[in-house]
């Protein structure tokens, strides 16, 4: 199927011919750990890379082959690797990228493991890391210098929604020299590719919106081939073993298909809840890109199709007030994870950003009282009712 074709299109048909495999329309299961030879030649030739095939599935697999292959296509890439876990793609990444007396310069605000894995992880073995404000890409020029191998970020952000110009940033990195990685978990390719706007890599935890039903843990990584090649032979087989399950696989490949669909609906709904919220008294601060409000608001519009699905918000008493919102809930989880088709509520400095101190999310953007919101595919209505009636009965709520 030709590159060119519409995203549902190569969503749903990209990679996989049904009369190739006895008429199946859904591409089959591989469930087998290793794979055999028709001679000891032929194995020879393809443990060397001089044959194309599969030899032991924590290397590669047919059905991982396939969901590799779409989702490198989805985001403009050249080749993919699908990996056990969003923090099985970063670690897997990071690993092959990065080795003792480099340097990694990252953004300021990033996913509580992710912060962990770098200051706790790397850290520990030679590799330096350096946090910037990359809402400025131009504070990322004094900064850099011959150390710098990696510029990694996320936009948006979690929890705090700030967008990084992937241009400007990709821009600036690439003329020191350095490689750019972006998490483009909260965005998605059907509303932002990085590598189109100069990024080099692009990283995914599938968990979410990509298989969108909160039924399987993922991680994908898309790239040049090259990259991606080593990747797979040396931050995954051989350093972090975090290789997808082929069922997993099928399942992201069954997400991919209503993809776009799911992403409609989740940001025509995210911009609704995003407008109510503005509007009432108990609310101080809604952080959502959508919004003319947002600080960012003009680079969203030029960086992402449409605002998303996250909103972060923060209520006039601050943190206590938004555990008693979150506990009046009736409907929306209390939960973590997001992108899934449930809407989702959590408080950051008490769950996924609790691998931060409160010195450090003070000083990356991080306030106690933020809340995050992931909004799901619910009836709009019934999402606005059942927080207006946790706010009312706080007695903070007020007609929008």
């Amino acid at each position: 199927m030709k590159n060119d074709q519409g995203f549902a299109t190569r969503a749903i048909h990209l990679g996989y011919d049904p009369m190739s495999h006895e008429g199946a329309l859904t591409p089959p299961l591989h469930l087998t750990s290793t794979f055999a030879f028709e001679t000891a030649e032929a194995g020879g030739e393809t443990f060397a890379g001089e044959r194309a095939g599969h030899v032991y599935s924590r290397i590669s697999n047919p059905t991982l082959d396939l969901l590799e292959k779409r989702m490198a296509s989805l985001e403009g890439a050249e080749a993919g690797l699908a990996l056990a876990s969003g923090m099985g793609a970063i670690t897997s990444t990071l690993w092959t990228l990065l080795a003792q007396g480099d340097e990694v310069i990252v953004d300021k605000t990033l996913y509580g493991c992710t912060f962990s894995f770098l200051r706790h992880g790397l850290a520990k073995f030679g590799v330096k890391v350096s946090h910037v404000d990359m809402t400025d890409p131009e504070n990322l020029i004094p900064v850099l210098n011959d150390r710098t191998r990696v510029v990694y970020f996320e936009t948006p952000a979690n929890p705090n929604m700030r967008l990084v110009d992937i241009a400007a940033v990709s821009k600036i990195a690439h003329d020191a020299g350095a490689l750019v990685v972006v998490d483009n978990t909260y965005a998605t390719p059907y509303l932002t590719r990085p590598i189109a706007l100069g990024a080099d890599l692009v990283l995914h935890s599938a968990t979410k919106y990509l298989g969108g039903h909160g039924d399987l843990v993922a991680g994908i990584v898309v790239g040049r081939a090259e990259q991606i090649s080593e990747i797979r032979l040396v931050g995954m087989k051989d350093m972090t073993g975090a290789v997808m399950a082929p069922f997993n696989a099928m399942l992201v490949m069954r997400g991919l298909k209503t993809l776009g669909l799911r992403m409609d609906r989740h940001c025509t709904s995210a911009q609704v809840v995003a407008d109510w919220l503005e509007c009432q008294s108990a609310v101080s601060k809604v952080h959502y890109p959508g919004l003319q409000s947002f600080a960012q608001h003009d680079l969203a519009c030029r960086q992402m199709s449409k605002p998303g699905a996250m909103i972060a918000f923060e209520l006039e008493g601050g943190q206590e007030a938004g555990r008693e919102l979150m506990n009046r809930l009736r409907m929306i989880g209390r939960a973590v994870s997001l992108g899934d088709a449930e809407t989702l509520i959590q408080h950051p400095a008490s769950m996924t950003h609790s691998t931060y101190s409160p010195e450090e999310r003070a000083e990356h953007g991080i306030s106690d009282g933020l809340i995050r919101l992931s909004v799901g595919l619910e009836d709009v209505d019934d999402i606005l009712d059942d927080l207006y009636h946790a706010l009312e009965r706080q007695n903070l709520a007020r007609s929008a």
